[in-house]
């Protein structure tokens, strides 16, 4: 009960969790964001702005960080993406449909903070922490994106540095670490059992779900076999990891059929 204690003590801190690229993005200007279609709607239900990105956004509402992850697991929940262009409704009908979906109990809103938490649990990465122009699929363990017309032809940039990777080795690998001890963050070194330094955390946070700590990171591919034992050092102590298979939470996305 105790160690359930202290981490919904860390968990109620939402910021913390957050990975550094989105801290970053957090602590931006004010003056300068622009705002969703939904803004207004946002502060009307509660939402606890802050900067992302340029923009202006939820990180929150007003259930916990907790609570609106466990909710969006259990039953549904809405996230604006009209920040990422992904929206395809007309900006003057956005707040309509919100409203409208919104009408069903099991619909509640989710901010930024339980989208990165979910997205962990789902093994997924954040652009700019657990990728970047620098990473390649394989190093990434995104082999899966490349299909096998285009490993074939060979006709998507990096196709000369990829496709070996594919059929041979790589130097580093992303891997999934379920960790003991205080929550682990980006950029916490990663060891072997030894204490050599192999690589270093790129995202990290306590599971809702699982009531334990999660990370991801890059080791040596001959550390990256699940069920390796490793370290981590977390303010300067270091304590157990293991490698895990991710996604740490089983998905149960819908697909349209």
């Amino acid at each position: 009960m105790q160690r359930a204690g202290s981490m919904m003590s860390h968990l109620g801190s939402c910021l913390q969790a957050l990975p550094s690229a989105l801290r970053r993005s957090l602590s931006s200007a004010q003056d300068v964001l622009r705002r969703t279609p939904l803004y207004d709607f946002h502060l009307a239900h509660g939402g606890k702005m802050v900067a992302f990105a340029g923009w202006n956004l939820p990180v929150q509402y007003r259930d916990s960080h907790v609570d609106s992850h466990l909710h969006t697991r259990r039953h549904c929940s809405l996230f604006d993406v009209s920040h990422m262009l992904q929206i395809s409704v007309l900006a003057a009908e956005a707040v309509r449909l919100a409203t409208a979906l919104l009408e069903n109990p099991e619909v509640k809103l989710a901010g930024l903070a339980a989208r990165d938490s979910l997205r962990l649990e789902a093994g997924l990465c954040l652009y700019g922490n657990d990728i970047d122009e620098h990473t390649t699929p394989v190093e990434g363990s995104l082999s899966w994106t490349l299909g096998k017309r285009r490993r074939a032809a060979m006709d998507f940039p990096g196709a000369s540095v990829i496709v070996p990777q594919l059929k041979g080795k790589v130097q580093r690998r992303r891997v999934g670490l379920m960790c003991e001890g205080a929550p682990v963050r980006a950029h916490n070194p990663i060891l072997s059992t030894e204490g050599t330094v192999l690589g270093a955390v790129t995202s990290g946070c306590p599971s809702p779900c699982l009531k334990k700590n999660v990370a991801m990171g890059y080791v040596p591919c001959e550390y990256s076999r699940p069920g390796t034992l490793l370290l981590v050092e977390v303010r300067r102590k270091q304590q157990m990891a293991m490698v895990s298979k991710m996604p740490f939470v089983p998905t149960n996305y819908y697909t349209l059929k």
